[in-house]
This record gives structure tokens, C-alpha cells and sequence, in this order.
């Protein structure tokens, strides 16, 4: 983790950006640092972030927000495991339980290592940290407590504030402003063990193609998912856009042997308790049909990108790791070595 400074004034900034100008890539980055490291004063973040709550962020700007937090964080290596994290954005306002979080058991349960990164909701009740924190999860920021969690239970879990602690100076301004920010954007991009693979979700099609554009700068192996009734991952409430190294398409549940879902099934509850049960039915094969399906939907996607395999053979790994028992096993296991 470095230690370097921003020399960018704020105002001069807020005033290029308010004239419709764009910041170039090492802009980002020097402005980001000096976000993290509390150069600016508290007014001066919040217009910045909200800059970019009214115009769209450019390729290089985006870039630039990612090279600063991965300079940043505090890495975890892996040492050769080739692992996923399934991680969506957030911020699609659809009240959904945690499901990129159930599948990663389910995926890590079909033998697919995860290195899942995430962080508390900010625009919903639970976030994937609120979840595991409610099952007793305890968050850690020792990579050999992550390397350990990996080899035992198949997943391991990087709470992005104990990786990135330079964050801290603007956590409670995001707090605040209750808003999908450009920080819900970096999320999927800045994992500090920079797994292998990468199935994220995004809330818009927009979005989802910039992703493209950064990945495959980055020679990534990835697949990004956008529901096209907004969601971000696949709802299985309508089609769904796929965009991976090898170009888009778009999938509808027939192509996954899964049936069409209502949004009314998908709902969280209103409390992080309660996506804590559905997390735990669905790995417990006592979820609703709606919700074991969604969740193998997403574990499906992970599986088949992963291993490189079509989808019905995906799906059914991510079947037998619910029926078997080994998903469930796999939460049991990362608990026993987070708490």
C-alpha cells in the first residue's frame, strides 16, 4: 500500500467537470487518492460524488478510480487459485434477498473456488456484509485468514472496508447521501485478491458495456450480467444481457433449463434477518422454487464461466450442490473459520 498524494485542487476540478470536461485516466487516479487520503473537505466530496450521479463517467475515469484503490488496498494473493467472485453493484432498487451472495456457496459447494468481495448496503437493507454478519460471519483483514477460509470451505470473503481502508474518510458521506455513487461501480473492479474470474451484475445496460471496455483492457475472464428490467444479475423475470471476452448476447431462463420468475418472488424482506433465513433455506433446499431458481440461475453462470462448461452441465453442479448438502456445508465450514 502507497502512500502518494494528490496535488489536484478540488475546485479546479469541480470546475472542469461542471463545464462538461472529462478527467483523463491518471486524473482519476491522483483525484481518488486524494479522496482516500481526506484532502478534500467533506462539501467537496459530496459535489464531487454527485458530479457523477448527473453525467455519465467516462472509460479512462473509471480506470483511473480502479488503478487508485487497487494501489491502495490491502492485497490478498491467492497463490495459483484460480478463483470467481460473484459481486453485482447494487444500487437497483429491487429489494431482493442477497442472491449473488447464496450462490457463491452454491458455486463454492460445486467445487468452484470464491473470493467474494463486498460491503454493507448502502441504497438497500442488506448488503452481502450485513448478511454474513447476521449469520455471525466476523470479518478479518488477514489474507492468511482468507487463504485458510478458501482451502477449508471453498470461499473465502474480503470486506471491502478492512481492505481498502483509505476509504473510511468517505464511507459516512456515502452514508449520508443514501445514493447509488461511483463507488458502487469500483466494488466488482477492486477485489483485492484479483481472482481469475469474475461474474458480476450491473443496473444498467450502460454500465455493462463499460465493464466490457475495462475488462477487456485488463485481459479479464468475466461475465457481466444486466437484466434488462434492471436488475443486477439474472432476475429470471425476463431476458438478460450477457456480455463476455467472447461478445453479447442475450438469455432468456429457457436457455438455462429454468423457468420465468415475478418480481414479487425475488423479494428480501424487510429486515436483514430475514434474507439471512432465505439465504440459508435455499442452501437447505427449503427455499421457494422462485428462489432456489434464481440463485442456481447465477450460480449456473459462475460454474459454466469458470470451468469453461455449457450451461446445463453448470447447472447441474449448482443442483447437486444444493441436494447434496455441500452448499449448506460450505457456509458451515466458512463460519467456523470466520468467527
Amino acid at each position: 500500500m502507497t502512500t502518494e498524494t494528490s496535488s489536484i485542487p478540488m475546485k479546479a476540478i469541480l470546475g472542469r467537470l461542471i463545464e462538461n470536461q472529462h478527467l483523463s485516466r491518471d486524473e482519476a487516479r491522483e483525484v481518488l487518492r486524494g479522496l482516500a487520503t481526506a484532502q478534500y473537505n467533506d462539501s467537496q466530496v459530496a459535489a464531487f460524488l454527485t458530479v457523477y450521479l448527473m453525467r455519465a463517467i467516462r472509460t479512462e475515469e473509471l480506470e483511473g478510480f480502479r488503478d487508485a484503490m487497487l494501489e491502495l488496498c490491502l492485497p490478498v494473493h491467492l497463490d495459483g487459485r484460480e478463483a470467481i467472485d460473484l459481486c453485482g453493484t447494487g444500487g437497483d432498487g429491487k429489494d431482493t434477498f442477497n442472491i449473488s451472495t447464496t450462490a457463491s456457496f452454491v458455486t463454492a459447494g460445486a467445487g468452484v473456488p470464491v473470493a467474494k468481495h463486498g460491503n454493507y448496503g448502502v441504497s438497500s437493507i442488506s448488503g452481502s456484509s450485513n448478511v454474513l454478519s447476521a449469520l455471525g460471519c466476523r470479518f478479518s483483514a488477514d489474507p492468511e485468514v482468507m487463504q485458510r477460509s478458501l482451502d477449508a470451505s471453498g470461499i473465502c470473503f474480503m470486506h471491502a472496508p478492512f481492505f481498502h481502508p483509505a476509504m473510511k474518510h468517505v464511507a459516512h458521506i456515502r452514508k449520508e447521501l443514501g445514493l447509488r455513487t461511483f463507488f458502487n461501480m469500483l466494488g466488482p473492479l477492486v477485489n483485492p485478491a484479483r481472482p481469475a474470474y469474475q461474474l458480476v451484475g450491473v443496473y444498467s445496460l450502460e454500465l455493462a458495456r463499460l465493464y466490457g471496455y475495462i475488462y477487456q483492457n485488463a485481459g479479464k475472464r468475466f461475465a457481466i450480467v444486466h437484466a434488462l428490467d434492471g436488475y443486477d444479475e439474472v432476475s429470471l423475470t425476463g431476458l438478460c444481457k450477457l456480455i463476455t471476452p467472447a461478445g453479447e448476447e442475450l438469455l432468456s431462463p429457457a436457455h438455462l433449463g429454468l423457468n420465468s420468475l415475478s418480481q414479487k418472488d425475488l423479494y428480501g424482506g424487510d429486515t436483514v434477518e430475514a434474507s439471512a433465513k432465505i439465504l440459508t433455506d435455499v442452501l437447505a433446499g427449503k427455499g421457494t422454487s422462485a428462489q432456489e431458481q434464481v440463485v442456481l440461475a447465477n450460480a449456473t453462470l459462475a460454474i459454466a464461466t469458470s470451468r469453461h462448461c455449457p450451461y446445463d452441465e453448470a447447472l447441474a453442479s449448482a443442483r447437486e450442490s444444493i441436494a447434496s448438502g455441500a452448499a449448506t456445508k460450505a457456509l458451515k465450514i466458512f463460519l467456523e473459520y470466520n468467527s
